[in-house]
């Protein structure tokens, strides 16, 4: 009997539970210590939440990017309306760090399992030798055509486990007849962001180095539609990687476009537990209904709460294999990064990011340093500050164009001696190795940000460091986090000629970028349901933000943006 059993409608609908297929369980697998990187950033969010965030930065700019970027303040309350729940195992109890860079990798090579000699020669020039724990257990399921649900972390070579097993796929189909008008796509790789989407197709063109004949593309959103049609038109794209909202985008508008899709023979759900708390349910709903019943399905997640398994029920075989990478007690990232917090009042906190990073730097040549702040405007507002203080600064966020982002993600992945001051388009997934400080400025909008924000350093066993600065009334985040290893570091001394040159570099930055920080500042922490609750109170902190950026006079702000946020008629605020 064929192992794939034949019947595409017996894809689990009905079934009681997602994990009724056959389960392995790598829980107990002693040489398991770490997880490599997957994939992600932050993308086009569910389109509800595209026009509050707008308002909540107080801008009127292409709501698409800034959908993607301060949409982490709302996450806890979709997840809520989705009935997402914390996953049990998220809950890490910390361990010493052995630090071994090779432990996320297993004793199997690629040259070890079935695959095409082109295939292997592509991995072999694209430097891997060994496969990691995660594509060991997957991998040779994966090959058999199985349908699988994988539970692995973040970081664990996720992305060769679902690519190299689909472009085996590819290779072995007969070859597309020139003439014909619209070539299907026979793999279709769904990611929640845009830079995991990139960072995606980027590692499926290096295995597809001995594969000339096969094309991959992209599609996400932060590029004109219009492009990509042509793209699509004029190049081979056998392998498609997308994001949800754009996928729909061209479902919708692009001619055809629905026909490629009947060729699909794999589909892939990346992050799936990150896709549902986007707010794509209904998008990947679409995406299972409009590719062919007849498919291999293969679903990653570094978690699987209810949703997951929803999606499981429609989207895998009932006779799927559930492979669970996660041993119990793993330490996860968080657990190899050294972790501080320092409370300071906002009128020092310039002064103390300029100050710990300058050390940073002098006791490492080889620095690699990731500053995430709350906003993009107010991520903005700090890179602006740094470059004037003389540091080697670049900026990633969401008012920024996507090819701007590709090329600055690029150089800081490649680079040494590098600071990037960053919004949450950076916090999870992205791969940027030997990150050695992850600054966060500012209260993170939940536990969950926090941990991803952090694991852009001790990634692949390496350690890391980590520091958390707060405002004395930001403090109340820490009981989210009191189970991590976090220890309160004293203050470093600030000299008076520092805050002098702090305060000139202030003065320095365009007024345009104050007013826009203090605005999109608000704005975040109006969302906040503890600070945002007193609104006399939080126009008081948002004025003292003011008066560290050198402003007595705070800036002034739209009528309709301060009614949309509920701060009409609070004293304090100005109106314009």
């Amino acid at each position: 009997m064929d192992s794939r059993r034949g019947k595409r409608n017996e894809r689990g609908l009905g079934s009681g539970n997602a994990g009724s297929g056959r389960r392995m369980d790598l829980g107990r697998k002693s040489n398991f210590h770490e997880e490599e990187d997957t994939d992600a950033s932050e993308e086009e969010k569910g389109r509800e939440m595209k026009g509050l965030e707008n308002f909540l930065s107080g801008e009127d700019s292409d709501i698409n990017a800034a959908a993607e970027d301060d949409y982490i303040i709302l996450r806890k309350k979709a997840s809520y309306a989705l009935g997402l729940e914390k996953d049990a195992d998220q809950t890490v109890t910390p361990r010493s760090s052995q630090g071994k860079s090779e432990s996320y990798l297993s004793e199997t090579r690629f040259d070890q399992i079935s695959i095409s000699p082109l295939s292997l020669k592509g991995i072999k020039d694209a430097g891997y030798e060994k496969m990691t724990v995660v594509q060991e257990a997957t991998l040779p399921v994966i090959l058999k055509g199985k349908d699988v649900l994988a539970k692995a972390k973040t970081g664990t070579g996720k992305t060769v486990a679902f690519l190299l097993p689909s472009i085996e796929i590819v290779s072995k189909l007969p070859p597309v007849d020139r003439d014909v008008k619209r070539p299907p796509i026979h793999v279709l790789v769904i990611c929640p962001t845009r830079e995991l989407a990139i960072q995606a197709a980027s590692e499926a063109k290096k295995l597809l180095k001995y594969h000339p004949s096969i094309g991959v593309q992209v599609v996400i959103g932060g590029t004109r539609l219009a492009l990509e049609q042509k793209n699509l038109q004029a190049n081979p794209c056998q392998i498609l990687v997308a994001t949800p909202g754009r996928l729909r985008d061209h479902l919708e508008n692009t001619a055809g476009f629905a026909t490629k899709l009947m060729g699909v023979k794999v589909l892939v759900l990346d992050e799936a537990d990150r896709l549902l708390a986007m707010g794509f349910r209904k998008d990947i709903e679409r995406i299972i209904a409009a590719v062919p019943k007849q498919r291999q399905t293969l679903l990653f997640s570094a978690t699987v709460p209810e949703e997951v398994h929803q999606i499981c029920h429609i989207a895998l075989r009932r006779d799927h294999e559930f492979i669970n990478t996660v041993q119990e007690g793993t330490e996860d990232t968080h657990s190899l990064v050294r972790q501080v917090h320092m409370v300071a009042p906002l009128d020092m906190q310039f002064s103390l990011l300029y100050v710990l990073l300058k050390e940073h730097i002098a006791d490492d040549v080889d620095y690699k340093v990731l500053v995430f702040c709350t906003t993009a405007m107010v991520t903005k507002l700090v890179a602006d500050v740094l470059r004037e203080l003389n540091l080697n600064v670049r900026e990633i966020h969401s008012r920024k164009s996507q090819s701007y982002r590709t090329r600055v993600s690029d150089e800081f992945r490649k680079s040494k001696g590098l600071i990037l001051v960053t919004s949450d388009v950076s916090a999870r997934g992205v791969d940027y190795p030997d990150v050695t400080l992850v600054l966060q400025v500012g209260m993170p909008s939940d536990r969950e940000q926090y941990i991803h924000r952090l694991g852009r350093t001790g990634r692949k066993g390496k350690e890391g460091q980590g520091i958390l600065l707060l405002a004395p009334w930001e403090e109340k985040f820490l009981s989210c986090v009191k189970d991590l290893p976090i220890t309160k570091a004293p203050l470093p001394s600030l000299d008076p000629e520092t805050k002098k040159k702090v305060g000139r570099a202030l003065s320095n930055v365009e007024m345009k970028s104050k007013e826009s920080a203090y605005q999109a500042w608000l704005g975040y922490y109006n969302s906040d349901k503890n600070i945002g609750r007193d609104k006399y109170r939080l126009v008081e902190l948002a004025n003292e933000f003011s008066r560290s950026m050198g402003l007595d006079n705070p800036p002034a702000i739209p009528k309709l943006v301060l009614s949309k946020m509920g701060l009409r008629n609070i004293p304090g605020l100005r109106v314009r």
